[in-house]
């Protein structure tokens, strides 16, 4: 109840006299007006950022405003076009502050324990994906009451005590506030409900709103109550004398409907509580009951105890149907899918809007329907890739909010382009180069600037790629960008016309929502600005820095003002780049410069920190010590850093990218490049370093894998010629950079690099029907290349001035070449050496306008045409004997023309008709009859100026022709009047344009390469052209299965190799030396080699092949002019091939093929990153004296793709974790552990009669080759390892007899192999073109197997032949009509039906003997990796989580209906939503039960009967940081890095309890001491990377308390010994002492300061034998290896500083990228003895004597320990190594014992209480092992070590 003061109403703003200001307090820009509408003053606050314009009440944070009244009302309207934000600050009975949030700034609602955010919604109707919205043009005056007893209570489960204070931020018009017990209806007068005898209580006179008479308050105003009525109706009855009856305003008060839930975000994805306001004519919204919310909720920070059960417990997967007649109201219906409809592919017709008639007959499969249509789709060009990056600088390239994309210019196009797919997508608009880029936080707004003057800014949509606002920036040049995180602010620096520096800054929160962008900021500065970036944690500051400074700037009240930070000696540097640390309490700005100074500052103090300089290394011997740098000075010249978390890159000038930590103490990792890097950026999960050089490439360095893969190459200069190969699909190009590069069409990859620095190559020409590119130069010289040899074949001086033309015959007889002398020369080239014919003069113009269509030759390769002897005439010779046949004068033509008219460029048309065409300097292009020389038609006013490059199609359908910066497509075969249409996106003139082979494409070359798309498709060639012609070469395409270059190789352990390697031998899909069809074979079936030696190609020892980097490669030399044989002459070539050049295929002895690019999709296996080496041998005794039994495995390794195997009727149920194969008893548990991998295991295959089982792991560090084992079931042992796939093996099958087991190696094998079981025999194996993803055998014939991949399953027949097997192979594609581009899973049905999935989520069925695909459905949204069939029923799952069960008993009729089939009997049955993709599944041959493995790490038992998933094994997906126990032992609690703290129970090991966090990772635990109370009353306190602590109720399954005692991420916690205070630290070196019941930090201890804290540790001992007072002993280690040891009494706030250790740092011969962990413990048999690990510079264990203040004992190590823990009860200690073994050592006897098992590094091990169970761990796997007796002696240990103790 309010005060009696407060009673009945109180306006806020009179009480606390508003206007006055001295009870409350304004900012900003804060104005009292007269409103029209209101007639009274009302305050109005506004301004761009909100946080900064706002009235506060009451003045100070302080104190409190006092009101108790249950009811606030907020009389505002908000400003059009602007977002409001309003704060309350609520206080509960128990004094808990809670903030409560609107605004129209949320997108959707969020809570914590204290803070609530509602978003408030302006208008109907906007949808829930974008709640967010400004305040439409027509807002109206707003009554928001809001009910704070029940937003407390139903969101918080919290009692309202009173409101605390209250900020109103922009942009909005307020009245008052308003407080009251009682609920007003504010559209009722007093008089009025008098008159009516309403039941309710009428708006008293000053609140109330002026209404016109005779008009409805509803037409004027708006009343929104939050929460609802029907929310407050759970929560407390209705008070009716309080509430108006809902018959009455059922259309008046606008109203949300939340069901009260007693959780803190009961919300499931999608669905969130918001204010709404409506407008007038809207309807009431329906309100949608919402989903039932589980325990097991990711959207809280609730506990979990279980999985999901069935449906009922998971959001409606659903579709949604919005009826187009009630969308406008907000009325919205859900219909269910009862059933899928699979599309029969015998009837597949085009989908026609409803209501249309169907005009077309339905196309069936193998029926091709033809229709008229008219030429030139508009458009007719798309632009589909793009070959080149930069233009005005390399600087630009920026990584997606994902990290799956790179954003980088290329000249005046933007390309996005996916690094794992290769895709590319543009942002096309501007004419000049784009100068600058910039990508907002959300990765939703682009902004880019062109170069040329007046500078255009452009802001796109980035994910529709429409440009959303473009202006002209009020700069002459802008040349750099930078957005704030939340992409309402961006800045911009460039020149103004007098070279003055400009700063500017724009405000784009209204962008894309209808508005423009708004110049906030302008000004002009004195000082040097080379780089600019907006902080990412406020986006008003921002930082630049240039030669000789640093300064910080501020946007603050419409004006840009900076200051300068102090630099000290460091300010006469020349600085080139900054960046801000990343870290949420960072306060430090990394600048970098040209000397190879690093400073590190402090932006909030404006002062250096620290400053480093980067110096050169030389390596004595080494090829760098050879290496200039690319910067002169002592320092290697830094010219860009980016930093991370934990990382900063830095690209240098002598072309070295170094990722270093942040406190730069060594180098991470290093990529070598040919040029100076000019740009780098980490991406956001830290993972890739981007980076760019001034030679015009960008590619990334993976840090996980230590590889380079490049992304883009580029020329850098103007490209001036190309020539398109047919047979291969390859494009030579040349430029100005004197380079010539050779491209693969399909890929846009480049396959060889030609360089020659002194002279510039000018014409380029591919022979048609051999791998032979001949190049011509500015010095005359015309040179031969073998592409296959990769080496100069012959080269000719034959002309003395440059050359300007080269072309070679279709047929391959003869080359043509022509200078700037005039000279023609004619070669042979039929012969591998190409010899001089004829050299004649005077024959070709001397003073020819440039262009690539200088010479050229007919299709049939009989006539030569050229421009000459002048350049009015066009000549046409014979290529056999250069006999002129025809001469033209093209002056002469335009007879009305007072100019004479010269031929520009020449093109033959398609024979016949035989045509010439020629472009004129009139603009004119005119074909001739080239047997004639007769005019046939003309087509005038093609461009406006001379077109020096055209190109007809193979159809004569389509005429190109190129200038300026134009590409014009003509409608040819139009005579009267052709149309065209334009294209533009060069920003230099295009110099050349051509068709790509097989004319579906074309080529424009400029700046850049760009291929386009011919969306009309093409005609078929005239008969008897060139096409048809028994000379032309053939017309290929380079479809799906041509060759796919990979442009990325990994030297040794990652790195940049010293030295360009030597090709490998590969080469596509060649089974077999038989390369043509069978006889009597429906297929195209071919046989694969017998077991031999392999063909070799010819492949000489010089070749350097293209590495993943920009290496530099060796210049060959020579001289002569005559031709040669060898690489020569003056000029130098280095050049670079394929990497998969022209080599056969082998059967058993595998040629090594190159590793192609990771598929995009989840199916295929990674194994996952390992930063730890597999040590080569470990001390294991005999069974008789082991010390340590593996006792139980917890978790299930979800990376691992179908690592399930069950038998149900033996029982035998396998999985996999990590490197072991855990064999389970599913009734009792007991679990059997099968050792011997070496690497993580990727899959397993467990034969039909249950008798033997395979796994398969990747390569290691001490095997080359992935391993295979063979184990046998019942006995449990391993019968045979099998060798022989490179990387990893995909997949696993037995033949239904279980004779054979076929293999499948994964993307970077690429190989299949077949083995006899019984012998364990390779039998034969084959080389795939593409990856595949599935492999099985046909149940019903063993002699045929199936695998899935792009585009096609290729099905493989067993022939034997004595004791030889043979393969027969057979590839069928994917119709069309299907629309699935890769087939991810397979399973065999019935009796011929194979089913396929693919990534596009649909199944396919396919009938095996008639080799056809016959019917598809969609089955699920995302890509199906699971597929399983059996009799009737299919079950499908994906990665969208989802497990479903189709009734499929319906096909086989459908296969045999044909075409007349429909397959609406095809329908799902059941579905279950399950924590992860799926990656594994094995069902009962009745498919009613089975059990299924996903990604989450976790198995489930899945009942269909029941409709039902049971949870059997779970585990963390993500590393285990802790492992705790209870004081009692019965249970023992794990967090990781997913963010979840979970409980287990100790004696069955299963999960009990959950409590996740999301978007966080839990660092550390500590469970409460038995001191602390009751036992039921059991805490468990964790620590998190935003440097919150949570301690949580075990009992209670609840959380109890949340406090952040750091800015930083916590890394360890402990309990005082009396369990009443909480010790933690952080990474910066801070240590605070909490007390959990009050939630108060009391204390905090910086002697560490600097270094993390890596273990804190307390104990319950008196502390007056050590000289000090206190019941606490406790210590603190920090990563910098230092010890600290403290005596506390917290109750009274006593603590003592004891001792103090610390050691210099161990050597890091074995820890090149950090430093071993600091390790320490109270010894349990001594409480005054530490034992520490990596305290020294020698791995070993010491023990140090708290009394005699020295170490007594040390144990010496084989590796530096990782982990450590010693018994409480015996005298053991446990200790783990980064080489992946645990050693157990016997303090006592100093007997030590080995023991393997482990995936990873083992970082954690840990006894339990009662010291019969030790845990270890290795990234996510647990290891539970059983400790036996004492250890042996020295003589019954065999081969275990002993230490070598020594006493100090």
């Amino acid at each position: 109840m309010a005060k009696a003061w407060q009673h009945p109403f109180l306006n806020v703003f009179r009480h606390f006299k508003v206007g006055e200001w001295k009870r409350s307090t304004k900012e900003g820009d804060v104005t009292p007006v007269t409103d029209k509408t209101l007639k009274c003053t009302v305050y109005r606050i506004r301004g761009s950022v909100s946080a900064g314009n706002y009235i506060q009440l009451p003045q100070t944070s302080t104190q409190s405003l006092g009101l108790t009244g249950r009811y606030l009302y907020v009389l505002f309207r908000p400003l059009p076009s602007k977002h409001f934000v309003i704060h309350l600050d609520v206080a509960t009975e128990d004094s808990q502050v809670i903030r409560v949030s609107f605004s129209s700034l949320f997108r959707e609602f969020k809570s914590t324990a204290t803070w609530l955010q509602f978003p408030f919604i302006c208008e109907a109707g906007t949808s829930r994906k974008d709640l967010a919205g400004v305040a439409p043009s027509g807002a109206r005056w707003t009554c928001l009451q809001l009910d704070l007893q029940d937003i407390l209570l139903v969101y918080l489960n919290r009692r309202y005590g009173h409101l605390k204070s209250v900020r109103l931020c922009a942009s909005l018009l307020v009245k008052s506030l308003y407080t009251s017990d009682l609920c007003f209806e504010p559209a009722v007068t007093v008089a009025e409900a008098r008159r009516a005898k309403l039941p309710v209580t009428p708006v008293p006179r000053e609140m109330a709103f002026p209404v016109p008479k005779g008009d409805s308050w509803h037409e004027h105003y708006v009343h929104i109550r939050f929460p609802s009525v029907g929310s407050r109706a759970s929560s407390e009855p209705a008070r009716k004398s309080r509430s108006p009856p809902e018959a009455v305003f059922r259309g008046r008060v606008r109203e949300l409907v939340p069901p009260p839930v007693a959780f803190s975000n009961p919300f499931p994805d999608g669905v969130s509580p918001a204010v709404q306001m409506f407008g007038p004519t809207a309807a009431r919204p329906v309100p949608r009951p919402l989903p039932e919310v589980s325990l097991f909720c990711e959207h809280s920070e609730v506990p979990s105890m279980n999985g999901p059960r069935d449906r009922s417990q998971e959001p409606s997967a659903r579709a949604e149907v919005t009826d187009k007649h009630t969308a406008g109201n907000g009325v919205r219906t859900a219909a269910p899918e009862s059933a899928v409809v699979p599309v029969a592919l015998e009837d597949v017709a085009p989908r026609q809007p409803p209501g249309r008639k169907q005009s077309r007959p339905e196309m069936t499969l193998g029926e091709t329907v033809f229709e008229p249509r008219s030429f030139l789709p508009d458009p007719i060009l798309k632009l589909k890739g793009v070959i080149g990056f930069g233009g005005h600088s390399t600087k630009w390239a920026l990584w997606t909010k994902d990290g799956a994309a790179v954003v980088y210019p290329c000249h005046a196009v933007i390309v996005v382009l996916h690094v794992d797919t290769r895709e590319q997508r543009f942002f096309l608009g501007h004419t000049d180069k784009v100068s600058a880029l910039a990508l907002d936080g959300s990765g939703s707004l682009l902004a880019s600037a062109q170069a040329r003057p007046p500078s255009m800014l452009r802001l796109w949509d980035f994910q529709t790629g429409g440009c959303l606002s473009l202006l002209r920036s009020p700069v002459h040049a802008l040349c750099s960008l930078s957005f704030s995180s939340n992409g309402v602010l961006l800045c911009g620096v460039g020149k103004d016309p007098h070279g003055r520096t400009v700063v500017l800054a724009w405000g784009t929160e209204q962008v894309g929502r209808g508005g423009e962008a708004v110049l906030l900021a302008k000004t002009h500065t004195g000082v040097d600005i080379q780089a600019f970036k907006v902080a990412f944690f406020d986006e008003t500051r921002m930082a630049s820095c240039g030669q000789g400074g640093v300064r910080l700037w501020r946007l603050r009240g419409g004006e840009l003002r900076s200051c300068p930070v102090d630099l000290g000696e460091h300010r006469v540097l020349e600085l080139t780049d900054l960046a801000f640390g990343q870290a949420q309490d960072s306060h430090t700005l990394y600048v970098c410069g040209r000397s190879g100074h690093i400073l590190e500052i402090d932006h909030r103090r404006r002062a250096v920190q620290r400053a480093r300089r980067l110096l050169p290394t030389q390596t004595p011997g080494g090829h760098s010590s050879q290496k200039q740098p690319f910067g002169a000075g002592p320092g290697i010249s830094i010219s860009s850093l980016s930093v991370s978390q934990t990382t900063c890159a830095v690209g240098s000038d002598d072309g070295y990218v170094r990722l270093w930590p942040l406190d730069f103490s060594s180098v991470l990792l290093e990529a070598e490049h040919e040029g100076p890097v000019s740009w780098v950026c980490i991406s956001p999960d830290g993972l890739r370093v981007l980076s760019a050089t001034l030679s015009g490439h960008l590619g990334f360095l993976d840090v996980p894998s230590r590889e380079y893969n490049t992304l883009a190459r580029s020329h850098t200069a103007p490209v001036l010629a190309l020539a398109t190969e047919c047979s291969r699909g390859q494009l030579a190009t040349v430029s100005q950079d004197h380079t010539v590069r050779v491209w693969d069409l399909a890929t846009l990859q480049q396959l060889y690099d030609l360089r020659s620095p002194e002279e510039t190559p000018r014409a380029i020409a591919f022979h048609p029907t051999r791998p032979v590119l001949f190049c011509g130069f500015a010095s005359g010289a015309v040179c031969s290349f073998s592409l296959e040899a990769a080496g100069v074949l012959v080269r000719h001086r034959r002309h003395q001035g440059a050359v300007t033309g080269l072309a070679a015959s279709p047929d391959g007889s003869f080359l043509f070449s022509s200078c700037s002398r005039g000279t023609l020369a004619q070669y042979h080239c039929s012969t591998t050496r190409c010899r001089v014919l004829r050299v004649t003069a005077n024959m070709v113009c001397r003073d020819a306008h440039p262009t690539p269509n200088a010479l050229v030759v007919s299709g049939d390769s009989l006539l030569l045409a050229f421009v000459g002897p002048s350049k009015y005439v066009v000549t046409v010779v014979s290529t056999a004997s250069l006999e002129e046949l025809l001469r033209v004068d093209v002056s002469a033509l335009e007879l009305a023309s007072s100019r004479l008219d010269s031929a520009v460029a020449i093109c033959f048309g398609p024979v016949p008709p035989g045509h010439l065409l020629v472009s004129t300097s009139s603009h004119t292009v005119v074909v001739l009859d080239a047997a004639s020389g007769r005019v046939v038609r003309e087509l005038s006013g093609v461009h406006s100026v001379a077109c020096p490059s055209l190109a007809l199609s193979r159809d004569a359908r389509f005429l190109l022709t190129a200038t300026d910066r134009v590409i014009r497509v003509w409608d040819y075969p139009a005579k009267a009047s052709p149309s065209c249409q334009v294209y533009i996106g060069h920003s230099e003139p295009v110099r050349a344009v051509a068709f790509a082979p097989g004319q579906r494409q074309l080529l424009s070359v400029a700046d850049a390469i760009f291929l386009w798309d011919v969306l009309g498709a093409p005609g078929r060639s005239p008969s008897g052209s060139a096409g048809d012609s028994p000379g032309a070469p053939p017309t290929c395409e380079a479809g799906p299965g041509a060759r796919q270059p990979e442009d990325t190789e990994a030297g040794t352990g990652g790195l940049p190799r010293q030295q360009v390697p030597v090709p490998s031998q590969a080469s596509p899909l060649q089974l077999g030396a038989h390369a043509g069809p069978l006889k009597g074979a429906d297929g195209a079936f071919s046989t694969s080699d017998k077991e031999g030696p392999s063909q070799e190609s010819h492949n000489p020892e010089g070749l350097h092949q293209a590495s993943s980097l920009p290496m530099l490669v060796k210049e060959a030399s020579g001289a002569g002019d005559g031709a040669q044989g060898t690489p020569g002459g003056p000029w130098g070539f280095s050049m670079r091939p394929h990497p998969c050049g022209w080599a056969t295929a082998r059967s058993i002895t595998k040629a090594q093929a190159h590793p192609s690019a990771r598929p995009d999709c989840y199916r295929h296996f990674t194994a996952r990153y390992k930063a730890s080496s597999l040590v080569k041998s470990v001390s294991v005794p005999s069974a008789r004296v082991e010390r340590l039994l593996l006792k139980a495995v917890v978790g299930y390794n979800g990376n691992g793709r179908a690592n399930v195997v069950w038998k149900p009727d033996t029982g035998f149920f396998a999985y996999t974790c990590g490197c072991l194969v855990v064999v389970e008893d599913l009734h009792s548990g007991a679990q059997r552990h099968w050792l011997g991998h070496p690497e993580e295991i990727s899959t397993l295959a467990l034969s039909h009669n249950a008798q033997i089982l395979a796994s398969a792991s990747g390569c290691s560090s001490t095997a080359s080759l992935c391993q295979i084992r063979i184990w046998d079931v019942p006995g449990g042992s391993c019968r045979h390892l099998l060798s022989y796939h490179d990387t990893a093996v995909q997949a696993l099958a037995f033949s239904p007899d279980d004779a054979l087991l076929v293999t499948l190696g994964d993307y970077g094998d690429r190989t299949l192999a077949l083995w006899r079981v019984a012998t364990c025999e390779l039998l034969s194996s084959a080389r795939l073109l593409e990856p595949a993803h599935g492999v099985a055998f046909n149940p019903s014939d063993a002699r045929e197997l199936t695998c899935v991949g792009q585009g096609a399953i290729t099905s493989w027949l067993l022939q034997q032949c004595g004791a030889d097997v043979t393969l027969q192979v057979h590839r069928e594609p994917i119709p069309q009509e299907v629309g699935a581009g890769e087939l991810t899973s397979l399973c065999y049905g019935a009796a011929p039906l194979l089913y396929c999935g693919s990534n596009a989520g649909q199944v396919c069925v396919w009938d095996t003997r008639a080799g056809r695909c016959f019917l598809a459905w969609e089955a699920d949204d995302g890509e199906i990796g699971v597929l399983l069939c059996s009799g009737a029923r299919l079950v499908s799952g994906s990665n969208t989580r989802r497990l479903r069960l189709w009734a499929v008993g319906a096909v086989p009729e459908l296969r045999r209906k044909g075409a007349r089939a429909r397959s609406s009997s095809v329908f799902m049955e059941h579905e279950l939503t399950l924590d992860g993709a799926i990656v594994s599944a094995v069902f009962h041959d009745s498919m009613d039960m089975g059990v299924v493995g996903t990604t989450a790490g976790t198995l489930w038992y899945v009942s269909w009967a029941e409709g039902t998933s049971t949870r059997l094994i779970s585990g963390h997906r993500s590393k285990v940081n802790e492992v705790v126990f209870s004081p009692s032992g019965s249970h023992w609690a794990t967090c990781s890095d997913d963010g979840s703290v979970r409980v287990w129970s100790l004696a069955s090991m299963e999960l009990l309890i959950q409590f996740q966090v999301l978007n966080q990772s839990c660092l550390c635990l500590a469970w409460s001491p038995p001191s602390c109370g009751r036992p039921e009353e059991q805490q468990v306190a964790a620590g998190y990377s935003d440097g919150t602590l949570r301690v949580f109720s075990v009992s209670q399954i609840a959380m109890e308390l949340k406090m952040r005692p750091h800015r930083a991420a916590l890394t360890a916690i402990a309990f005082s010994a009396d369990g009443q205070t909480i010790l933690s630290g952080d990474k910066d070196g801070l240590v605070a002492v909490s007390r959990p019941r009050t939630g108060m930090t009391f204390h905090v201890l910086s002697d560490h300061r600097g270094a993390p804290i890596s273990t804190i540790q307390s104990t319950n001992k008196e502390c007056g034998d050590l000289g000090a007072e206190g019941a606490d002993l406790w210590l603190a280690a920090s990563s910098d290896q230092r010890i600290s040891i403290w005596a506390s009494d917290w109750p009274r706030g006593h603590c003592e500083l004891l001792d103090w250790l610390s050691s210099p740092s161990p050597t890091l011969t074995e820890f090149s990228s950090r430093p071993p962990p600091c390790l320490v413990a109270f010894c349990p048999w001594d409480g005054a003895l530490l034992a520490c690990a990596g305290l020294g510079v020698h791995p070993e264990v010491v023990f140090y004597s708290l009394h005699q203040k020295q170490v007594v004992e040390k144990i010496p190590l084989p590796f530096f320990a990782v982990s450590l823990s010693l018994s409480p009860g015996a005298h053991l200690m446990a200790i783990g190594f980064a080489e992946r073994m645990l050693r157990l050592v016997d303090c006592e006897s100093g007997a030590v014992q080995d023991f393997a098992g482990h995936d990873d590094l083992v970082q954690l091990c840990r006894f339990a209480p009662s010291a019969r169970l030790l845990f270890s761990v290795a990234h996510s796997e647990i290891l539970v092992w059983e400790v036996s007796g004492h250890l042996a002696t020295e003589e019954s240990l065999g081969s275990g070590s002993w230490p070598a103790w020594r006493r100090s």
